[in-house]
């Protein structure tokens, strides 16, 4: 046996070139099948990320009648005393953060410029508030007891030639039905690196916003977020039977969750496309090889080399050329993940509402991927080399001699 693998392994060696191409036709499959498969856990990642930081927390509880696609200001719909109720939760070991938010719809005008927005009325304060803050980029934050100042998200800026100190108006539906008109001075500009967010998304202090909206001591929700998303589902076991609806972030994201379930699984059809193109190259070296070496294999087998072994002496150089091509493609995509990981891949608007996809996706791939894109891409290249070996295996040895099949 030990003489068959320093035969394929010299076989493989005497058409270099070719052997090469092939082993680098597998590798940019492996590397290109590793940058996607970061690029998707990247993507994954950061939307649920930047979905339960801003829009959904970890879990929010509500009033039984609340829904949020109406933006509802009555009061049936609210809780009541929301900073009495927010403080009980946050009382609890996994709480990280438990504070209220008021949600209101409005109109942004600015001299015959106008915008719906979206106005989240919020504690400044609260350790959930980090990512306007730390967002901001001109300007400076809002304080809980500001009157008329806002945050606005840098897109929206942009669009509306706004900068800081400038003077904007806001209509907003308050809980009687009326509509309530009040001057801001733009007090900051942020960005979440949301476009989908930014675009449409003021922030005031949640006081302001109760008294704009006629909500008085009413919230939307109480927003809360956990210090370890897996407690999720015992904090929401603690809150239940208190007379309000509590839901989980994966409950809140139905559409995400699906979009990325089926996204993993429809990744698998990309892994055996790719490396089927790929590993057909293999085949074809392979191929080429046999016709080529027609009257070797005739001179081996009437030396007395079983068929058998002339199967396993190509399935070697094929298996040469696999771990060969497969550890060069692990190792490329390790680089090429690592190189994006830091510059990332930056796209637009992509003008999702129920999903918040980052603006940059930065790639990042685990162990377990490599494990996986390695068997595929060993077991696929093995599968397409075997017609080839088979070919040489079945030559009758006077044919082979003669240089033909």
């Amino acid at each position: 046996m030990n003489i068959l693998f320093s035969m394929a392994f010299r076989n493989i060696g005497r058409n270099k070139r070719r052997s090469i191409l092939s082993a680098v036709a597998l590798s940019v499959g492996v590397m290109l099948l590793l940058l996607m498969v970061g690029f998707l856990n990247g993507e994954m990642n950061s939307t649920q990320d930047m979905t339960i930081r801003l829009q959904s927390g970890h879990l929010q509880v509500r009033a039984p009648s609340y829904n949020e696609n109406k933006t509802s200001l009555k009061w049936e719909d609210l809780i009541e005393d929301p900073d009495k109720k927010a403080q009980q939760i946050a009382s609890l070991a996994p709480v990280l953060a438990a504070t209220p938010r008021l949600y209101l719809s409005g109109i942004l005008a600015v001299q015959e410029q106008t915008a719906g927005v979206r106005i989240y009325g919020l504690d400044p304060s609260s350790p959930a508030s980090e990512p306007y803050e730390s967002g901001i980029v001109a300007g400076t934050n809002i304080t809980p007891d500001d009157k008329n100042a806002i945050l606005m998200g840098r897109p929206l800026a942009e669009r509306l030639k706004l900068n800081v100190g400038d003077i904007i108006q806001l209509s907003v539906n308050t809980s009687n039905g009326d509509v309530a008109d009040q001057n801001f001075e733009v007090r900051g500009i942020y960005t979440t690196n949301v476009i989908g967010f930014d675009k449409s998304t003021i922030i005031m202090p949640l006081a302001k916003a109760q008294a704009m909206g006629k909500a008085e001591n009413h919230a939307s929700l109480i927003f809360v977020l956990l210090k370890d998303r897996n407690d999720t589902d015992a904090v929401i076991a603690s809150i239940q039977g208190s007379g309000y609806q509590v839901l989980g972030w994966s409950e809140m994201n139905e559409f995400m969750m699906v979009m990325e379930e089926m996204a993993g699984q429809y990744f698998i059809i990309f892994y055996i496309i790719v490396l089927s193109i790929t590993a057909s190259v293999i085949t074809n070296t392979q191929l080429m090889a046999v016709f080529e070496r027609t009257r070797e294999i005739g001179v081996l087998t009437s030396m007395g080399m079983k068929a058998r072994r002339i199967l396993a002496l190509f399935m070697l150089e094929a298996g040469y050329l696999a771990v060969a091509g497969t550890f060069i493609g692990i190792i490329l995509g390790i680089l090429v993940n690592l190189l994006f990981g830091i510059v990332g891949f930056t796209f637009g608007d992509f003008g999702l509402t129920d999903v918040l996809m980052p603006n940059t996706i930065y790639p990042q791939i685990n162990f377990s991927n490599i494990v996986e894109i390695s068997i595929y891409s060993l077991v696929i290249t093995m599968l397409a080399s075997i017609y080839p070996a088979f070919v040489a295996a079945r030559m009758e040895p006077v044919e082979a001699l003669h240089g033909s099949l």
